[in-house]
């Protein structure tokens, strides 16, 4: 019987010199690598993507080591996601090929899963906020938190159009009435055809992408989540009891908005967030009047810069 022959050096075809000039490529590496991560202290199943470049010279090699990367990427599974972590591993990723790349990236993606009280009833649930993480080694460190916040958006002009045939409502009922209206039958009217008209609203998203500063020590998602969310007053609910549905249609009522409007309430607040160097922000309302969404974009400084 013949026995299983292990060679003692195994063929390495990626470090096979290029048949042609090997001119450089700015990123090879893997996409859509599945990685269980922690970021705030929760658990994230994540989809992570990475890779480095690969400079030019004239004995290029064919190509990189990618079960290099994908090994070092098991760093990231051993505890809390961190600045001081991702640019560990973009710095191994580099040492793991000396001399053939300067530039690394990771993009880690997942939804994070937050436990969120109800407005009123004292209840919570649980709301999934889309994350992605963007750090690269070029050769400055850069880490970008990119967060999904979903909001309700009631438009202000519907509301005013909604009011109006209110008041038409009021006069046609009342509009020859010669005596007084007592408070009794004004309330029974508001509570019976105060409202005709109802203005609409929709779910709406924010996107909010912050580039932390260089000190950052820890990544400041809930940060990030609860001042976007202050600044909409609106924000979707999980458990939702008779008390919260009042409670949320008042908090509609009194943040009526446009895109536009919640884009300058985010840019706002973050001009502001001590967490933040520079950020960009997209909102998107998803009509129910109309079949497109109105979208609004605006970017700026953090408050970092004030310190």
């Amino acid at each position: 019987m013949k026995k299983n022959v292990c060679p003692d050096r195994l063929p390495d075809i990626q470090a096979a010199k290029c048949d042609n000039n090997g001119e450089a490529l700015s990123w090879v590496g893997m996409e859509q690598i599945d990685l269980p991560v922690e970021i705030a202290g929760r658990p994230v199943s994540a989809k992570v993507n990475a890779g480095i470049n690969l400079l030019s010279s004239p004995d290029a090699e064919k190509g990189i080591h990618m079960s290099r990367l994908y090994l070092l990427l098991d760093e990231l599974t051993q505890g809390e996601m961190t600045p001081a972590l991702l640019q560990h591993v973009l710095g191994a990723f580099l040492a793991s090929h000396q001399g053939r790349s300067n530039e690394a990236s990771i993009e880690v993606s997942g939804e994070l899963l937050l436990s969120r009280k109800s407005l009123n009833s004292n209840h919570a649930g649980w709301k999934a906020y889309p994350v992605v993480l963007n750090a690269g080694l070029t050769p400055s460190f850069t880490v970008t938190l990119s967060v999904g916040i979903p909001y309700s958006s009631t438009c202000p002009a519907s509301a005013a159009l909604s009011r109006q045939v209110a008041e038409w409502q009021f006069r046609h009922d009342f509009g020859n009435r010669i005596d007084p209206l007592s408070a009794t039958e004004i309330a029974q009217w508001l509570g019976e055809k105060g409202m005709p008209a109802t203005p609409h609203s929709q779910r709406s998203w924010a996107w909010v992408s912050i580039r932390l500063p260089s000190d950052a020590a820890s990544l400041p998602v809930l940060q990030l989540i609860d001042y976007a969310e202050i600044a909409l007053g609106t924000a979707v609910q999980t458990v939702v009891k008779r008390s919260d549905e009042q409670a949320f249609a008042v908090a509609n009522g009194q943040n009526l908005m446009f895109c536009e409007d919640a884009a300058r309430r985010l840019h706002h607040i973050f001009c502001a967030a001590p967490f933040c160097d520079t950020f960009d922000i997209r909102v998107e309302h998803q009509e129910s009047l109309h079949p497109h969404n109105a979208v609004a974009r605006i970017h700026g400084k953090g408050g970092h810069h004030a310190t």
